[in-house]
């Protein structure tokens, strides 16, 4: 088996439901993975839209995921799991699909397997802050995407 991260809630580069998104309730997706090397001592994932039109945008920052979590719950409220980062609208936790009208975004969800079980960050770092911590310490990436198109 490899490493491979889905959703219940929707498809591999499909589109991502209203409930999802600001347009819904905002609810994090359900999130689980399978496959991870052998040696994993914790996890991060990462949510992202390249297509925001101010360049890439964060919606989700989780670090710090035991080893032995393989998801993540609909809804799930920050810090229940792992720690939380602070994404792009300046809160922790999750923040859904949300783009101006037009052309529909690609959502990435990127989880990454580390060799440590801590980064030593203190909670709601951002996205740059966090990625700099894991430099050298992925085992192992993996990825699904969704799509979202604001009405």
């Amino acid at each position: 088996m490899y490493f491979q991260i889905f959703s219940h809630s929707f498809a591999e580069g499909g589109w991502i439901p209203d409930l999802h998104s600001c347009q819904g309730a905002d609810l994090s997706p359900s999130m689980e993975w399978a496959g991870e090397p052998g040696d994993v001592r914790s996890f991060v994932l990462v949510v992202e839209d390249p297509d925001a039109p101010s360049g890439m945008f964060c919606h989700w920052l989780v670090y710090d995921i035991p080893r032995g979590v393989h998801n993540l719950a609909q809804g799930i409220k920050p810090g229940a799991v792992g720690v939380s980062g602070t994404n792009d609208f300046g809160r922790p936790g999750y923040g859904g699909p949300c783009p101006p009208k037009g052309p529909a975004h690609r959502y990435y969800f990127r989880l990454y397997a580390l060799d440590v079980e801590t980064l030593g960050l203190r909670p709601r770092v951002g996205r740059g802050e966090l990625l700099h911590a894991m430099s050298g310490h992925i085992l192992a990436e993996t990825q699904c995407v969704g799509r979202f198109q604001r009405r």
